[in-house]
């Protein structure tokens, strides 16, 4: 514990002992909350040095607070605060307030089956990757200390680069690579580095909001682009927009709805971008995890022309735990991104890095991904005869299943109250832009229920959707 999260202040002018002043200070921090049961407090005699003041102060400062029962001391733990505090000093503890917006109401707090977003960890080899991240921080600690390539771990952009030749088609150079913190770290450094304020860009409609909300924080103006079984309608956003600076696209599935982007609309999505010298950032989110086919090639690999910005991450196909994904970009960005990195985005823990890169290097990423497109075909096709049995229309996408409510159905409302019966699927019209037409649907993740589970969990959604419509 450090002095700075005890904030003791010493004042040597007031009438209070300085003893006393630090044995109420930490106490209020003890009953406040602001130090848990267990925390470790500082020795008496580094306290002592930190505060200027002799140890038999901070000594009788402690001593008074074990009498207290506030803290225990020991030779092994020195002085902690008591695991359990007398009933007039107890600690009233509180829930983290809830902010109160959509992205967090649909998208980041709800929790329980048919998550979205997250992998199952039922079939993560948690001891295999455990090992080698446990290995990596050994070796980092155990060598010389020096700050490292913000840019991220070189073996690692190698391993990740001979990857994605063979899994994505893209042929590209180890320096083109940058290690972020998923996808939203990349697309803050994107952002950064093109530096398109007061721009217009084109997203998809729908499309995922909090990549929304983050071009609208970059001060560009948003056009709403539609999408059909095709994908991105090219066409449309020429028509509304063709000056735009960007496009922000998921073309290998879209997102949330699921379809891949043609090979014309492509074309024409790369031939605008070389007409206009205009970005695209490609959104690979699920990569080469395609449940009924194999993925199509990345768009990056298609662009001749170096407008495509290349985003991927291990957060679905290892764990969003990891907040580890990577970015591909077009040689005349380099330095410009390097710069950006090294200012404001570094790449995350080296050790992360080194385990993730031994866990490709070593063929357990492949194999877990294998198995993974196994689980999921099988539960998805489970969870879809669950719902038709009951009477819905729904459908395999990507790694959720679509389940399509009437028009005028209030999704958002069922899933506010799903969390009441431990489900948390995402309504399909947050997924839309503001001002719009919308359908409403529920997204159902596959990875957090299996088997009776998920029947149970199909019968509390049913009743409380037949509740609420």
């Amino acid at each position: 514990m450090s002095l700075n999260a005890l904030k003791i202040n010493l004042d040597r002018s007031a009438r209070m002992s300085l003893s006393e002043q630090i044995r109420t200070t930490i106490a209020q921090a003890i009953t406040s909350g602001v130090l848990a049961p267990g925390a470790r407090l500082p020795s008496w005699i580094d306290l002592a040095v930190q505060l200027g003041v002799s140890r038999g102060t901070v000594k009788t400062a402690y001593e008074r607070l074990a009498d207290a029962q506030l803290v225990t001391s020991s030779r092994a733990k020195g002085t902690c605060v008591a695991q359990f505090l007398p009933a007039r000093h107890q600690v009233s503890k509180h829930p983290e307030p809830v902010p109160d917006s959509s992205l967090y109401q649909n998208f980041f707090l709800p929790t329980g089956d048919f998550q979205m977003g997250i992998p199952a960890s039922d079939v993560f080899p948690v001891t295999i990757f455990s090992r080698l991240f446990s290995a990596a921080v050994r070796e980092r600690m155990s060598a010389r200390q020096h700050y490292t390539d913000p840019r991220g771990e070189a073996e690692l952009k190698r391993e990740i680069a001979a990857q994605l030749v063979l899994a994505r088609g893209i042929k590209c150079h180890p320096s083109q690579l940058f290690i972020t913190t998923g996808f939203t770290g990349a697309l803050g450094t994107i952002l950064h580095a093109l530096n398109l304020q007061g721009r217009k860009a084109w997203v998809e409609n729908p499309g995922f909001p909090p990549a929304r909300n983050a071009l609208e924080m970059a001060q560009l103006s948003l056009v709403c682009v539609p999408v059909d079984d095709n994908g991105i309608n090219v066409s449309y956003g020429v028509q509304h927009a063709e000056e735009a600076a960007l496009a922000l696209v998921t073309p290998g599935q879209q997102a949330p709805l699921g379809m891949t982007l043609s090979l014309e609309r492509r074309g024409q999505l790369l031939a605008w971008a070389a007409k206009n010298q205009s970005w695209i950032i490609e959104d690979d989110y699920l990569g080469e995890l395609q449940l009924n086919r194999r993925a199509a090639p990345a768009l990056f690999s298609m662009d001749d022309a170096g407008r495509v910005i290349y985003v991927g991450t291990f957060s679905k196909t290892i764990s969003p735990v990891l907040r580890l994904g990577f970015m591909v970009v077009p040689m005349a960005l380099v330095d410009t991104v390097s710069d950006v990195v090294a200012s404001l985005s570094p790449a995350p823990d080296p050790a992360l890095q080194m385990a993730v890169q031994a866990f490709l290097h070593e063929g357990h990423f492949l194999r877990h991904l294998r198995k993974m497109k196994r689980t999921y075909s099988a539960r998805g096709a489970e969870l879809v005869e669950q719902l038709r049995a009951l009477g819905y229309e729904a459908s395999v996408n990507g790694l959720s299943v679509l389940l399509r409510l009437e028009d005028g159905a209030q999704d958002r409302e069922i899933a506010r109250n799903a969390g009441y019966c431990g489900l948390a699927p995402s309504p399909l019209s947050a997924w839309y832009s503001p001002g719009v037409p919308l359908q409403a649907g529920l997204l159902l993740g596959l990875a957090t229920a299996n088997g009776e589970q998920t029947r149970q969990a199909c019968l509390r959604l049913d009743a409380l959707i037949r509740r609420l419509t």
